[in-house]
C-alpha cells in the first residue's frame, strides 16, 4: 500500500444472496483516499454507493449480504480478515461513518447527552472529569449552539441541522482516521448545507483526515472534493481530479449526469435527462452496463466490459472509445 493513502479498496465485489438470486450490488470497486484528501463518490440511486460504505465498515448483514472479494486496506491492514471483535476496536477508532439520516442514527428515547456520552466512555475518556461536560466540548467542537442546552434534549427537539451536527460529532469524537460521510446534507436546506460542508472541511484541516463523502450532488462535489469516483451499476466508470473530470468528463455515464445539471446562465426549454433504466443488478449484461443506455455503443460494447484507460494525470474511465489505437 502507498504510504500516502489512509484507504484503499482493491477490487471489491460484495453480492446479496436471495431467493431470487445473486445480486451483483458492488462488482470489482477499486478507489484510495489519501490522508487529508476528499473523494467523492456519485452516482444515481441504487448504483451501490451506501452498500459499499457499509461493506468497508462490515455492517452489512450477514445473513443476506457477503462479501466475497477484495482488500480493505486501512492504514495498511485489511479490514476484511479481521474478526468481529476486532472491527468493534476499528469503528470509531481509525474508521467512522455518519449516515444519510440522522433521525434514524440517533435513538429517540435517550438525550443528546446520554449518547454522547456513551461515546466518550468508549474512548476511555471518562475516567477523569464530567462525562457530560466533555459531551458538551464536544457539541461545542461542531459548532452547535448552546451545547449546554443541547445535552439535555432529545433529538425530536432538534432541527435536522442540529442533528446531524451530533451525529456528525458522535462519529468523529474519537479522531478517526478515515471519514464516510453517506449523504449528509440531503435533508438539509441549503444555507444548513453550506454550513455543514464548510464545518467538515474546517474540522478535516486540524486532524488530516480522509474523507469519502457519497453524493448524487455534483454542486457538493465541486465545493466538498478534491478527486471524485463516478459510480454505475455496481462498478466505477470514471474517476480522476474534480476540475479535471467536471472540465473534461470522458465516460458517456458521467457526461450525461453532468449535462443534466441545470446551468443558471442558460436558459433552456428542457431539462436533460438520461433515456431509460440501469440494469438489474441480479441480471447484469457481459458488456459495458450503460451500453443500452449509451448514444455511442457500438457491438463491443454489448460484448466485453471495457478496461480502466488513461484520459490525463490521475483521470481514467472505462469506455472502449478511449482505448488507444
Amino acid at each position: 500500500m502507498n504510504g500516502d493513502f489512509a484507504l484503499e479498496v482493491q477490487d471489491l465485489h460484495t453480492h446479496f444472496f436471495l431467493r431470487r438470486g445473486v445480486v451483483k450490488a458492488v462488482d470489482g470497486v477499486s478507489f484510495s483516499v489519501r490522508r487529508g484528501e476528499v473523494l467523492g463518490l456519485v452516482g444515481e440511486s441504487g448504483c451501490g454507493k451506501s452498500v459499499t460504505a457499509l461493506s468497508l465498515l462490515r455492517l452489512l448483514p450477514n445473513e443476506a449480504a457477503r462479501t466475497v472479494q477484495g482488500r480493505v486496506l486501512l492504514d495498511g491492514e485489511d479490514l476484511l480478515g479481521k474478526s468481529d471483535r476486532q472491527m468493534r476496536q476499528i469503528r470509531g477508532r481509525k474508521i467512522s461513518m455518519i449516515l444519510q439520516d440522522p433521525q434514524t442514527s440517533l435513538n429517540p428515547v435517550f438525550t443528546i447527552g446520554n449518547q454522547l456520552s456513551e461515546v466518550i466512555a468508549k474512548n476511555g475518556a471518562g475516567r477523569g472529569g464530567s462525562v457530560m461536560q466533555q459531551a458538551v466540548e464536544v457539541l461545542r467542537k461542531v459548532k452547535l449552539s448552546a451545547p449546554e442546552q443541547r445535552v439535555q434534549q432529545y433529538p425530536h427537539q432538534l432541527s435536522g441541522g442540529m442533528k446531524q451536527r451530533v451525529v456528525g460529532a458522535i462519529a468523529m469524537h474519537r479522531g478517526p482516521s478515515v471519514l464516510i460521510a453517506d449523504e449528509p446534507t440531503t435533508a438539509l436546506d441549503v444555507t444548513i448545507q453550506l454550513q455543514y460542508l464548510n464545518l467538515l472541511k474546517d474540522l478535516q484541516e486540524n486532524t488530516d483526515m480522509a474523507i469519502l463523502f457519497i453524493t448524487h450532488d455534483f454542486g457538493v462535489v465541486a465545493r466538498m472534493c478534491d478527486r471524485v469516483a463516478v459510480m454505475y451499476a455496481g462498478r466505477i466508470v470514471e474517476t480522476g481530479p474534480v476540475r479535471e473530470v467536471f472540465n473534461n468528463p470522458s465516460h458517456p455515464y458521467t457526461q450525461a449526469l453532468i449535462a443534466s445539471v441545470p446551468k443558471m446562465q442558460r436558459s433552456a426549454a428542457r431539462l436533460h435527462t438520461i433515456e431509460g433504466q440501469p440494469p438489474a443488478l441480479s441480471d447484469l449484461p457481459e458488456g459495458c452496463r450503460f451500453a443500452a443506455r449509451c448514444p455511442h455503443a457500438e457491438a463491443r460494447c454489448q460484448a466485453a466490459y471495457p478496461g480502466a484507460f488513461t484520459v490525463g494525470a490521475e483521470h481514467a474511465a472505462s469506455c472502449w472509445r478511449l482505448e488507444p489505437a
